[in-house]
């Protein structure tokens, strides 16, 4: 997978993500232009940065690979509490998950992951769990 900066994919950075703290990977700020009509964090906050830590997980597991073109397939969530202040993104995943992909990958150039994606707060609140399924092949 070509190296990239997540957070300076053009939506990501019209939307303010950043990189967080292990064990976390990346974080909104907490600010009022992602409320919603409560005063607590859109949804469609939530969403993003579940997607874009999904993302940023693929790219720090398969960076050493080349030609890798990663597509989610389906994102399913489950909002657990509201949202409040600075969101953090981690990823789950367990590391034989990730090694099946990567066989996957070498044996067909293609395979899928789904990926377990938690969005929390700074002290630790789940607001909302993820599965985000990726189909990822190689380009030759």
């Amino acid at each position: 997978m070509k190296t990239m900066d997540i957070t300076q994919l053009p939506f990501n950075r019209l939307i303010g993500l950043q990189r967080a703290e292990a064990p976390y990977l990346l974080s909104l700020p907490e600010s009022s232009q992602y409320h919603n009509h409560l005063g607590t964090v859109h949804a469609s906050a939530l969403l993003s940065v579940a997607e874009a830590t999904s993302g940023e997980f693929l790219i720090q597991s398969l960076g050493s690979i080349a030609g890798v073109i990663p597509v989610v397939r389906r994102l399913e969530a489950k909002f657990k509490k509201p949202g409040l202040g600075q969101l953090l993104g981690r990823c789950t995943a367990a590391p034989e998950v990730v090694s099946k992909l990567r066989s996957d990958l070498e044996s067909k150039s293609r395979g899928m992951i789904e990926l377990p994606i938690e969005v929390c707060g700074t002290d630790g609140t789940i607001f909302l769990t993820a599965e985000i399924e990726w189909f990822i092949a190689i380009q030759k």
